[in-house]
Parts: C-alpha cells; structure tokens; sequence
C-alpha cells in the first residue's frame, strides 16, 4: 500500500534545504521545528521594521504632512540604542540570574520596550491627524509621542535581535553558528514579506482608525510570538548561577574581538555598505507616492520585493559559500548590484514607470542580500565561542548606527533640496523627484566606497583565537 505520509515527508526533506537556506543546520538534538520556533522572534522584528520603516514613514510624510526629516529624525532614533547592542551582546554572554538563565531576561526586557512603543504609537498618530476630539490638541505632543514610540520600539528590536541570535548559536554546535544565524535572518526576512502582505491587505482602505487597530494587532502579536519563540528553549543551569564566573569587562573583551588583524577595516566595509543600502529606507515609499502616485499598500507591498531580493540574495549566498566562495567576495557582488539598482531608481522617476522601481528595488533587496550574509560570515568566523554574544552585537551596532545616520541624512537631504527647489526643477529633473534623485546617487557612491575598502582585505588575514586552549590561528577574511 502506498504511504502517503512517508512519501510528503520524504519530499519536504528533499527540497527544504533548495528553498529555506541553512536548514541544514538541523539536527537530532536541535531539530528544524525547535530553530523555526524560535526564529519566531525574528518575525517580531520584521513586523515592527515593516511598519515603522514602511508603512508608518510613508503614512506620516504623505498622509499627515510631517517633513521627512522629523520622519527621518525619528527612524534615526534607535541609533542612540545601536551601539549599545555590542555591551548588550557581551553582558548577555556573562550574564548570571537565580534562574541560571543567561539570554532569556534580556529578551523579556526587550519584548516589553517593543509593546510600549506599539501602545504609545496610536495616541501619536491621533493627535498627528487631528482625529476625533484630538483636534485641538498640540502637534508637539504628537510629534514627541511618535518619537518616543520609534525610540522605544528600536531599543526593543536591538535587544531582542542581538540576544535572540546569541541563544540561537548556543544551541548548535561552533562549526554551524553561521548557519543558524542565517537560518534566523531568512525567517527575518519571510517575516517582512509576511507582514507587507498583511499590512498591506490591511490598508488596502486605509483611515486614522484602521492604522491604530493594526498597531494594536502588532503589539498583541509582539508579546505572544515571543514568548512561543522562547518556551523551554534555554536549560536552566543551576550551577552557573550558583558558582557564576569570572566577569570580563567589556573593553577587555572588545580589545579581544578588535585585534585581529583586518576587523576594523571589515566594520568599516560594513558601515559603508550599510549606510549606502540603507539611506533610502525611509524615502523610497514616500518616493513611490509623490513622485509614481501610488497608493499606501501599493508602497507597502514594495517591501515584500524588497525582502524578496533579499531572501534571494541570502540563498545565493549560501550556496556560494557552501562551494567555498569568499565572504568578502559575496559582500563586494551585493555592493556591484547595488549601484546599478539604484541608477534604476533614478531612470524610474524620469521614466515615470512605477514597474522600473519595483525592479529597483529588488535589485537593491538582493545586492544587500549578498552583502549582509558575505560581511556576516567574515564577522561569525573571526569570534570565538566566549564572545559569540559580542561579535553578534558588534556587527549589529556597526550596521544598525550606520543605517540610522545614513536614514537621518537621506531625509535632511531630501528636506533641504525641495526647499531649495521650491516646486522648480534641479538638474534638469522636475517636480518632487528632483529632491529624492540626488540621495540615491549618494548611495551609489556609499557602496562604491565600501567596494574600495574591501580590496586590501582580499589579501589579508583575520586573527582568531580558539575558545579551547587559548591557541591563535588564521582564518583568511575569504575563507
């Protein structure tokens, strides 16, 4: 008699590490089902980049006329948190609790900072709108709330992220932590795919009050997601707590991670990259409003293709680095794709072709793929296993502060030039696009500068030291 079930079982093992990249990490004492539940963290943090980065900017700069830079200010917010997820990395890894838990408080911690600003974000947008009985209200009060909201909501995301990615490498073996953070920003990126859709379904008849329910949702999903994420998922050791051990300060350990020959400059291709990929996060939804006029899910659903290229671009990756490719040569082919991509942004507005932006942006969705996964790998295999926790951080802190100036710049930019505009035209480009085209060339030239900082560390080597025995070793940036 034919088994069915055997049969399905059977070809879901055989295509599920062709379509979900990494899931060979897997195994008998960590199985797929364990590292997916707890990915769910993962798709909290999509949720909430999705509406602040997508949905809300664009909302608040179109819909409730607030200047792009206040709008950018506000994205840039979490920055004052960014670096602080290389401290919260390394006090994560030393962390000592009665309960013997180690990871587990700290993403409580940030669970919470994420469902304030969710519960204060819908009195912001009320008294931005002017809606109901908060009409007369004053719009510093709105304007501080929504800034109060993204700052609350950014430090959650860091904290929960970075520590996320800790307890997700404590469960597999030092050879596979690449993998599994892999895995986890795959499910990172299905996440934000996931929410577009959903959002954008959402808004499809978009009003004060619907936006206020779906941030509601949020929250409520925030909370449950991550406590599902992380049920029974870190052992409690008793006797940790009870005999913890020796505290390192975090110069020391940072004085560690930092001296390997080539980290610097490799943080440095990460900001330059980042920033170069990240600066039109803010501007690119407005972009499709004003300058293509299309509609509120219309822009929303562009981050679907933009989590797209980039789930793409981190399987590709993948399967490069399986073949034994060079991180820093992946890195360097996302930054390649970039710069083209983003000269097709500017040809979209001139073309007045929303179809060119959306492969623009997916373009750019898979240039930053590659990119993240390359620098990633080269970041994950210069860290010892003590320092897991303050590598991850390390490498968040660089991207995140970098793409939080880079954001921040992109809307002073943009302001200044349309002021300067006044309606007219600025080389030649008319109208609103004019103050958008001059960021995306800038960040052409970000990706091109990162390119220029990676070509001496093709033939350089990055110091490692072993977390057993104290031994030092090479590991070449490529490898």
């Amino acid at each position: 008699m034919f088994e069915y079930r055997k049969f399905a079982l059977n070809k879901l093992a055989g295509i599920r590490t062709r379509f979900l990249p990494f899931s060979d990490v897997a195994s008998d004492d960590v199985p797929l089902s364990r590292l997916l539940r707890l990915s769910l963290f993962q798709v909290t943090v999509g949720m909430a980049l999705v509406l602040m980065v997508g949905t809300l900017n664009r909302v608040m700069i179109v819909e409730l006329d607030v200047s792009a830079a206040l709008v950018a200010g506000m994205l840039a917010l979490p920055l004052v948190f960014a670096p602080l997820r290389a401290i919260i990395g390394h006090k994560s890894d030393n962390f000592v609790s009665a309960l013997g838990w180690r990871r587990v408080p700290f993403i409580f911690k940030g669970t919470m900072l994420q469902f304030g600003g969710f519960a204060i974000m819908p009195f912001a947008l009320l008294v931005l709108s002017g809606y109901g009985e908060a009409i007369d209200a004053p719009r510093w009060i709105g304007l501080s709330s929504a800034a109060l909201a993204f700052l609350l909501v950014g430090a959650g995301v860091h904290t929960v992220q970075t520590v996320g990615l800790a307890l997700a490498t404590d469960l597999v073996p030092e050879r596979d932590h690449p993998k599994v953070v892999g895995l986890m920003y795959v499910m990172l990126l299905l996440g934000m795919i996931v929410s577009a859709f959903a959002y954008g379904a959402l808004l499809e008849n978009y009003s004060p009050g619907r936006l206020i329910q779906v941030i509601q949702g949020s929250a409520v999903v925030t909370v449950v997601l991550n406590a599902v994420a992380v049920w029974k998922q870190e052992a409690r050791n008793r006797m940790r707590a009870m005999a913890p051990p020796k505290q390192i300060g975090f110069g020391e350990a940072w004085q560690k991670l930092t001296e390997s020959r080539g980290m610097i400059a490799l943080l440095a291709v990460i900001a330059f990259g980042t920033a170069g990929f990240g600066m039109a996060d803010v501007l690119l939804e407005p972009f499709g409003g004003q300058v293509l006029g299309m509609t509120v899910a219309e822009t929303t659903r562009l981050t679907v293709v933009l989590a797209g290229g980039t789930l793409l671009g981190f399987g590709y990756a993948s399967g490069w680095l399986a073949q034994g490719a060079r991180p820093i040569d992946v890195a360097s082919v996302g930054a390649l794709i970039g710069i083209p991509a983003f000269g097709l942004i500017i040809v979209s507005a001139i073309q007045a072709s929303s179809l060119l932006l959306i492969v623009a942006t997916f373009g750019t969705g898979l240039g930053a793929g590659l990119f993240s996964h390359g620098t990633l790998t080269a970041t994950m295999r210069a860290a010892p296993r003590a320092q897991i926790g303050l590598a991850l951080g390390a490498w968040g802190a660089v991207q995140t502060t970098s793409a939080g100036v880079a954001i921040a710049m992109g809307g002073v930019i943009r302001d200044m030039i349309a002021q300067d505009a006044g309606g007219g035209s600025i080389g030649g480009v008319i109208g609103p696009a004019a103050a958008y085209l001059p960021v995306f060339g800038l960040e052409a030239a970000l990706l091109a500068l990162a390119l220029l900082v990676a070509l001496p560390l093709r033939k350089r080597v990055l110091g490692k030291r072993e977390a057993e025995g104290g031994l030092d070793r090479k590991i070449d940036l490529s490898i």
